[in-house]
């Protein structure tokens, strides 16, 4: 079984930014994969933001890239996602994922952390 817990969620200016965290423990053999994945209210769907993928490739939705930097330690134990230049449609509850490699990023699978709520005023 594996826990994640988020952490680093707030009510940030627009243009600003946060720094997202999240601790992974328990045993994940094959679940190598580690990502942030976000949800908006009345949506069902949680969508990928950023990971760390197959053979540890970085990958990042459009929107974000160029503004938000997904990282991790070298345990994998925890992963963090620094949000900058933050916008009005950032705002969601940010979930971290860890999922076998193989997942494609559009197919909500594996472990699930319980959310960070950030929220954007403009």
């Amino acid at each position: 079984q594996v826990q994640l817990v988020e952490s680093g969620g707030g009510l940030v200016q627009a243009g600003g930014s946060l720094r997202l965290s999240c601790l992974v423990s328990g045993s994940r053999s094959g679940f190598n994969a580690m990502a942030w994945y976000r949800q908006t209210p009345g949506n069902h769907q949680r969508r990928f933001v950023a990971g760390f993928g197959v053979g540890d490739g970085l990958d990042y939705t459009d929107s974000v890239k160029g503004r938000f930097a997904i990282s991790r330690d070298s345990d994998r134990n925890a992963l963090f996602l620094q949000m900058s230049d933050i916008r009005p449609e950032d705002a969601a509850t940010y979930f971290c994922n860890v999922r076998r490699s193989q997942i494609p990023w559009a197919f909500e699978s594996g472990y699930w952390g319980q959310g960070t709520q950030v929220t954007v005023s403009s």
